[in-house]
């Protein structure tokens, strides 16, 4: 659903920028709250991850493919805030290397794919897990269901902006069904995409998992008729204690060989919004991307004529500079945290020396 430019005007673009870096300035400092040592590195991770999947298109209808989206997932794995800010790395990592998604229209992207996308899943997450029986089945089937309706809510949101800004005459009514239409189905296969993630970091680490940092629960058992505290076994190795290397490797793993692998298997059909834009007329005014000429540019390396191997190592590439410039931010944000509890506490032990 990458919005390139030309769809959206210059005036309403520019204030979806202001609105996307308000929302990225928020999530910065929110972000501060939710990011620690074993979360900041994942964080990175989680963008880059999603920087893989989403070079994945999968068949949604006749002529029609879709890709994860990504917002649902990173708000479930690492929080909302730090969420907005992993999607919003990717979107920018992937409009100025590899000229997807206009820049101009880039405040656009991060409004609808990102903030967009996590406000929505977040809050259906949030609200299916506390009525739901507390559990790993249910989170991951919260997980589904939030994801589900993130995508279309995405396109719902794209249809508003178009309606005030849109660069062609095309009854926003159309356009409305064709984009709600067809993205229903590809929420199907985010919603499948973001569940099986979850489902399987739970796993092996739900500690990870900030969505379901509330699943831990004190033992208790039945001791005539009433409900008491089973007697604590000895105490693993704290949770900060506990490493995430193999996490963290295996899901860098996991996107190289998605990105530079498997991608080439993608579906080639345009994806909902490129498909809506032909059928509907909206495409009529897209302009050149500003970094079309871009060594990287379609996710291709220029000058290989093997499409499988520029494809493999452009998406390797990306990965790589996704993960770096995401772990960068996160880390930033982190010691930024640290260095604000060092001031809150330094006029504390000041009056205890004297």
């Amino acid at each position: 659903m990458h919005v390139p430019d030309g769809f959206i005007n210059l005036p309403v673009s520019a204030i979806a920028g202001v609105a996307a870096a308000g929302a990225v300035a928020v999530s910065l400092r929110g972000a501060r709250r939710e990011l620690d040592e074993r979360t900041a590195p994942l964080a990175g991770l989680v963008a880059a991850f999603i920087f893989a999947v989403q070079m994945l298109n999968f068949p949604v209808a006749a002529g029609t493919s879709g890709h994860l989206l990504g917002g649902a997932l990173a708000a479930i794995l690492v929080g909302p805030f730090t969420g907005v800010l992993c999607v919003s790395v990717v979107l920018l990592m992937q409009g100025i290397l590899f000229a997807d998604g206009g820049l101009t229209a880039l405040g656009v992207n991060i409004t609808v794919m990102g903030v967009v996308t996590v406000v929505v899943a977040y809050g259906i997450f949030r609200g299916l897990v506390k009525v739901l029986p507390r559990g790993r089945r249910s989170v991951t089937a919260a997980s589904f269901v939030a994801a589900l309706v993130s995508v279309p809510a995405a396109a719902g949101a794209f249809t508003l902006i178009y309606a005030i800004g849109g660069t062609t005459d095309i009854p926003v009514g159309k356009v409305l069904t064709a984009m709600v239409g067809v993205h229903v189905l590809i929420g199907v296969g985010e919603a499948m995409i973001t569940a099986a993630t979850v489902g399987a970091v739970i796993a092996v680490r739900p500690d990870l998992v900030h969505g379901a940092r509330d699943l831990a629960a004190p033992l208790k058992l039945l001791v005539g008729g009433k409900l008491v505290d089973a007697t604590p076994e000895p105490a693993p190795a704290p949770v900060a204690a506990r490493s995430t290397r193999k996490v963290w490797g295996a899901g860098l793993v996991s996107a190289l060989v998605i990105a530079g692998v498997v991608s080439f298997y993608a579906s080639a059909s345009p994806d909902g919004l490129e498909k809506v834009a032909a059928d509907q007329g909206i495409d009529k005014k897209v302009g050149e991307h500003a970094t079309a000429n871009s060594p990287l540019a379609d996710y291709g390396i220029k000058d290989i004529a093997n499409p499988r191997i520029s494809g493999g190592l452009a998406g390797v590439i990306g990965v790589g500079a996704t993960v770096v410039a995401g772990t960068g931010i996160f880390w930033a944000v982190r010691r930024r945290r640290e260095d604000g509890s060092r001031s809150d506490t330094t006029p504390v032990r000041a009056e205890e020396s004297a």
